[in-house]
């Protein structure tokens, strides 16, 4: 039986302190040696080009992403997205300014995108950290952010078994 094809996205903007999270992650993360079936990408605040990259038919999606769940800064949280919203469903003005935006720099609006388009992988899932500081424009992510990419690496590791 085949391996499920992957792909890990790393979302963020590093000009927004911890926001960069998960660009930090999947430059980490693309240096590991990776299986052929598992893929990645640094998507940034672009997620047009993650709806992009999705036509080329993943099995799941590993988005990598800063959060903002009130919990402990640093804190590693790794779940299922069970639902992602239909387009369809939107009111005519809601989806024309939905659509007018073609930049989807929301990973959810990007996975909305995605799913209206049927290249939505079957399995969504988010590894996020908790961030610190997110409100300003600055550079450099806190301490505690960053030391926590090495546990969002070995959590990701762990769950594909490599």
């Amino acid at each position: 039986m085949a391996k499920p094809k992957i792909l890990v996205a790393g979302i963020g903007n590093e000009l927004r302190q911890d926001d960069a999270f998960g660009m930090e992650f999947i430059r980490r993360w693309q240096k590991l040696e990776l299986p052929p079936h598992i893929h990645n990408m640094e998507v940034g605040i672009g997620g047009i080009h993650l709806v992009q990259e999705l036509h080329a038919e993943y099995d799941i999606l590993i988005m990598v992403d800063a959060v903002n769940w009130d919990a402990e800064p640093g804190k590693i949280f790794f779940q299922e997205i069970e639902e992602v919203s239909d387009i369809e469903e939107m009111p005519y003005d809601e989806k024309r300014e939905f659509l007018a935006d073609m930049h989807y720099t929301n990973p959810i609006r990007a996975l909305m995108l995605a799913k209206a388009l049927k290249v939505l992988p079957e399995k969504v899932y988010i590894l996020g950290c908790q961030s610190k500081k997110h409100d300003d424009f600055a550079i450099g992510m806190s301490d505690e952010v960053e030391s926590a990419i090495p546990k969002a690496l070995e959590k990701l590791s762990t769950w594909l078994q490599i």
